[in-house]
């Protein structure tokens, strides 16, 4: 890991290998097999599919994380040829890449996953206040449940350097059920969860509610993802809503860390909250436009388009 450079954004989590398959009739049953009609093999993980974005925008991005000796370079060269800064990843030499089994509909998915090299993760993130002190790093974007027992304290030391955080935990049950997980959350700028993480942590429901009961332990800004009914957003007190479009669905494999990625580059620009909500959405969705979750992402021009369109 050297080499390092000045960032504008630095992505810490993890790094999948993906092999997405869709296109099926109906889920098979217990003992039963089914056929998907398309298949695709690309780079994943909240972090790659989240830095992917940012830097087809034309950020400065780089990630944190650990991919495998034997078969990383991969993963490492695919980032590369997107723009990603590299110089960051370790290669485990006692892990493989991990990798998604992802099973998608035009509605939904299922995933079966092995975390391999992210399993070196904690150990790797335990300096990752640290490694964006050194990388003079604007923004942090924490796509991984960190360690409990130190998560709070990173997050606060990373405050204390003025580098903003956001953060998308992914579905940890034992993260929002444990008030270590709770107090971590208070000290980020930006808290990315989907509708079923959100009812997890608040018991409700309602995404208007959800982001009250939010509110009411101590967080203050939220962008909450709810699927084909569009995101949410708590900003400072007031809460809004941004309707999702009619945009034909392939594949939502990694369509909430496309979302984080149109928000965070929209808000990185001094964007209205609102707007980067419906950047974020935009994202999101055009990213559901094709197989995986890096391939569809909009192109700037196509996100212009939309920015003309809201003014």
């Amino acid at each position: 890991m050297s080499g390092q450079h000045q960032l504008d954004v630095l992505v810490a989590g993890d790094l999948f290998l993906d092999l997405v398959m869709s296109g099926f009739g109906s889920c098979p049953a217990p003992a039963e097999e089914a056929f998907a009609k398309k298949f695709f093999k690309g780079g994943g993980g909240g972090a790659a599919i989240t830095a992917c974005g940012l830097s087809k925008l034309g950020l400065h991005t780089g990630v944190l994380g650990s991919v495998g000796n034997d078969d990383g370079q991969w993963m490492l060269d695919r980032l590369q040829m997107r723009g990603v800064d590299t110089s960051r990843i370790r290669q485990s030499s006692t892990e493989p890449t991990g990798f998604t089994v992802s099973v998608s509909t035009a509605l939904d998915r299922t995933f079966l996953t092995y975390s391999g090299a992210n399993r070196e993760l904690p150990e790797i993130l335990r300096d990752l206040p640290g490694v964006a002190a050194r990388s003079q790093v604007r923004h942090v974007h924490l796509a991984h449940a960190m360690d409990l027992e130190a998560a709070q304290a990173s997050f606060k030391a990373i405050a204390d350097k003025g580098q903003s955080l956001s953060l998308d935990v992914g579905w940890h049950p034992e993260w929002y059920t444990d008030p270590r997980g709770i107090a971590a959350l208070t000290e980020v700028d930006i808290f990315f969860p989907n509708e079923r993480e959100g009812a997890l942590i608040t018991g409700e429901t309602q995404p208007d509610r959800m982001l009250r009961a939010l509110e009411r332990i101590g967080l203050k800004r939220i962008a909450l993802k709810l699927g084909a009914q569009g995101a949410a957003l708590l900003w400072d007190g007031e809460i809004a809503f941004q309707k999702a479009s009619a945009i034909e669905t392939v594949d939502t494999t990694g369509a909430g860390d496309c979302f984080d990625a149109g928000f965070l580059y929209a808000w990185l620009r001094g964007m209205d909250p609102k707007l980067c909500l419906r950047v974020g959405a935009a994202c999101g969705e055009m990213s559901a436009r094709s197989l995986g979750g890096i391939a569809a992402f909009p192109a700037k021009e196509e996100l212009e388009g939309i920015l003309c369109s809201a003014k």
